[in-house]
Parts: C-alpha cells; structure tokens; sequence
C-alpha cells in the first residue's frame, strides 16, 4: 500500500445534483440548515441523490499506553487504560453505552497497552506494550510505524467488509492528549501553548508542566514534512493505527465521523499520509480541548455537536450520528415543490 497515495474526491456531480434537490424542497431555501448540508454531504461521499440513510455505522477503539504518562502529563494513572479496555468490552463505557442507543457496532482492540488482555481477546493486532515518552525518545521505530498503519488499513477493511456504510474511530489511553496535541502542532507549525489543554482534567500547574512536554517534543523533532517521520517521533501505536484506519476508509470511498482530539489528530495524520482523505471526514463535535478546534479550522471541517464533551472513546462521534441519518432522511422524504 502507498501510504502518501492520494484518495478520489466525493462525487462532485452528486453534490451539485444534491444541493439542487435541497433547494427544491418544499421548506423555505436554507430553513434546513446544516442538516441540509450534512445531507448534500452524504449524496456527494455516496455518489447517490437522495442520499440513503447510514444504518450500518461500525465504531471501533483503538487502545494504547503512553509513555509520557509516566511523566505526569495525565490526572489518571497509565493503569486505567487497561481497566477502561475492560468496560468497552462489558458493554459499561461511555461509548458503548451510546452505540447501542444508536445501533452502532462497537469493537475495542488493544494496539499498544501496557498491560496483559489476552483473556479478553482484543489484542490480535498488538503492536507493543505502551509507546514512547515523547519528549524523550519516539514513539515508535519505523517498523512499528508500519505494523500500525497495516493494522489500521486492514481493520478498516474487515469492517467494511463488515457492511459498514460509516465508520467511527475511538480511542482509549491515558495520557493520549499529549502525542495528539504534539501531533497537530508539528503538521500546523504551532506552539505548544496553543495546543496544550487540559486532558482527564489537569490542574494550572499540570497545564504548565504537560505544555513544557509538549514543546520539548517538539524540540526533539523538526517536522520536515515527511508524516511518517512525524507519525514515530511523536505519535503512538494506537493513533498511528487509527490513522491508517482513516485513511483506508478515505481511499475505499467509505466516510468517517472523527471525534475528539485523538481521532482528530489521527485525522490530520490520514490527510498527510492520503492527501485528500479530509473529504471523507465530518467533525461529530467539538471537544473541548484546543488543539481539536485548531486541526478542524485547519481540515476545513465544522462540527455537528458542541457539547463540551472530552470523554474520546468515540462518544461524540456516536452521539452525531442521529442527526446524520436526520439529514439523510429528509433529503430523502421530504417532497419537492414542484411536485406538491
């Protein structure tokens, strides 16, 4: 696979033949808002007017430790991760308890936790145990960075394979807003005091000290415009595979609801590994972290939700997805003026 391939674009004709039927509908032009533009969105990923409704949308959590957990960057210990790991599985998770409100499939695979979950049989795809402290070493050697974009790709895959008309990408790991905010800021040339926010829920003092992490990592490493590069040095097995799993949706034509700032940042990876991927993306909400907010200026993307939501998991993602086969549906149902 060509990882710096670039992805097809959404079906432009779709897009205009959508909008056309949008503002034919029998409501005042615009009164649909961004529904109606989340509708025009779906007929152009689609290649059909009216779109149909996304009914198999599977979700799946990429888990991973961190080495700069170790470094107090995170208000929890690294050893919640494998707890966490635990309650997607039990079906107890934030997450999992809006899929199956939802009926979105969910699947939780344990890519580089720090911890022994083979009695869960989630760990197929393990990379490694934990991931480089960031700001002292990478993340990853370039063969990990391999296994991980594969690993990503090829679940990406097996649930399309699956039927998946819609995938989501969540993520499980503490300390995990560090790689992330590290990794947005190396792909956009900003500082580290503009990305750094406060994860699990840092103190003022936890904000200065995960702020000096990040920009030390920074340090360490010059982007120099090569994603894979920037991907090992400051990245993680966990988002590396979500990454690929992007952008193997990107290159299949299938689109993808990002979340918070881990699957945003995996997003921002996709788009440099696939350029062109970010059109096959829609913004599920805005996370209150600011490093979020800044990729999805920079991705071009608006969020559906804005919740103050900073749970990850997926959560957000999930919790948009009514209003996407809303959009979908009333693209669909709602009749045309010209034939009242």
């Amino acid at each position: 696979m060509n990882q710096l391939s670039t992805v097809t674009p959404p079906s432009e004709n779709a897009r205009a033949a959508a909008q056309e039927h949008l503002d034919a509908l029998a409501v005042p032009r615009g009164a649909l808002g961004r529904l109606g533009e989340f509708g025009v969105w779906l007929s152009a990923v689609q290649d059909q007017v009216p779109p149909a409704v996304p009914e198999h949308v599977r979700a799946v959590v990429f888990a991973g430790d961190h080495g700069v957990a170790e470094h107090a960057v995170s208000a929890y210990p690294r050893e919640i991760t494998p707890m966490m790991v635990r309650a997607f599985v039990a079906g107890t998770a934030g997450v999992a308890v809006l899929a199956r409100q939802h009926g979105v499939a969910l699947r939780v695979l344990d890519i580089a936790v720090d911890a022994d979950l083979s009695d869960l049989d989630v760990s197929a795809y393990k990379v490694r145990r934990g991931s480089g402290a960031i700001h002292l070493e990478d993340a990853l050697t370039a063969e990990e960075l391999d296994r991980s974009l594969q690993v990503g790709a090829a679940v990406a895959a097996e649930e399309i394979a699956a039927g998946a008309q819609m995938l989501i990408s969540g993520d499980m790991g503490i300390g995990n807003t560090t790689p992330a905010a590290a990794l947005i800021a190396a792909s956009f040339g900003l500082p580290a005091e503009l990305v750094a926010g406060r994860g699990t829920g840092v103190d003022d003092a936890g904000l200065a000290h995960k702020t000096a992490i990040i920009a030390e990592a920074l340090a360490r490493h010059a982007d120099d415009g090569d994603p894979r590069r920037t991907l090992a040095a400051l990245g993680s097995a966990d988002i590396a595979a979500s990454a690929g799993f992007m952008a193997a949706a990107a290159r299949a034509g299938v689109p993808v609801v990002l979340d918070g700032l881990i699957s945003v940042a995996a997003a921002v990876m996709a788009d440099r590994l696939a350029p062109g991927a970010a059109a096959w993306f829609v913004a599920g909400h805005r996370s209150t972290e600011p490093a979020q907010s800044l990729a999805l200026e920079k991705l071009g993307l608006s969020p559906i939700l804005d919740l103050d939501l900073r749970l990850g998991e997926g959560s957000g993602a999930v919790a948009a997805v009514p209003l996407l086969r809303s959009a979908a549906l009333l693209l669909s149902e709602v009749a045309r003026l010209d034939a009242l």
